[in-house]
């Protein structure tokens, strides 16, 4: 496949895959999912990898989700609905990065926002940036994943900080991150990069079968997360074609406040 929203790199065992659309903070399309997943998949089936990096383009953004200009009334690009789901792979990207035998470091430099922040979190481990922002935007544009985006973060932070996060869409500094237990390490910016190679050039010197089953049992304890989050996904696919879902997009776009009192009559 040929790469135009990802960059992709293999060096010393190592695969370093890079949302590439700096300049929308590297929010995703349907063929930033695709090549995503393209990407991670090349690195599964490659025996000389050992170790997966992802990361985005750019010092402002790892990922801040879903890309809301790409985003119509039956889901992205222009797809969705109940064949077509919400017009992005997104199931099939997180499914790909748990269960890829090899462990995937999230080194998050910036904004790591709705959709994005769901990425870092199910990652095996989060490297942060000084400058690196955390939160959620889901209730804020019509949108949600109450999947591994809900369940999995309270396995990780706890339930009520969970539903904090969710609830209230704030935004958390690399070192609240930390103390919540969604981030490992704290590193300058201009050091992440060489700190998530650091990392995984000492998981790429151990047993691969050992490292595979690790990963496997660590996995093993929320794999019925993924069941919850295709009920979620086709759930999605239904809310996006209402008003509601339409009206967090539509106040997004605009740069306006977004006003839900309606839809509670």
């Amino acid at each position: 496949m040929e790469l135009t929203d990802v960059m992709y790199e293999k060096k010393n065992g190592i695969a370093t895959i890079t949302i590439n659309r700096p300049e929308v903070y590297n929010a995703f399309r349907g063929q930033t999912v695709k090549e995503l997943i393209a990407a991670f998949r090349d690195a599964w089936d490659d025996n000389r990898i050992g170790a997966v990096i992802l990361t985005g383009a750019g010092e402002k953004a790892f990922c801040t989700g879903g890309d809301q200009k790409n985003k119509g009334d039956s889901g992205y690009d222009g797809s969705g609905g109940l064949g077509g789901g919400i017009g992005l792979e997104i199931e099939g990207l997180h499914h790909t990065i748990r269960a890829i035998p090899k462990p995937v470091i999230a080194a998050v430099n910036g904004y790591a926002i709705g959709g994005g922040h769901v990425l870092h979190v199910i990652c095996d481990l989060t490297i942060a940036s000084e400058n690196a922002i955390f939160g959620q935007s889901g209730p804020k544009v019509g949108s949600y994943d109450a999947g591994l985006g809900t369940a999995y973060l309270a396995r990780i932070v706890g339930e009520k900080k969970a539903r904090e996060i969710w609830y209230l869409c704030e935004k958390y500094s690399a070192e609240e991150a930390r103390e919540m237990g969604l981030v490992n390490k704290i590193v300058p910016q201009s050091e992440l990069l060489a700190a998530a190679e650091e990392w995984a050039a000492k998981i790429v010197e151990k047993s691969p079968t050992a490292i595979k089953m690790l990963k496997s049992s660590f996995n093993a304890d929320t794999a019925n997360i993924e069941g919850i989050s295709q009920l979620a996904m086709a759930s999605l696919s239904m809310f996006y074609q209402t008003d509601e879902s339409a009206e967090g997009r539509n106040a997004f776009i605009e740069k306006r406040p977004v006003d839900f009192t309606k839809f509670r009559k």
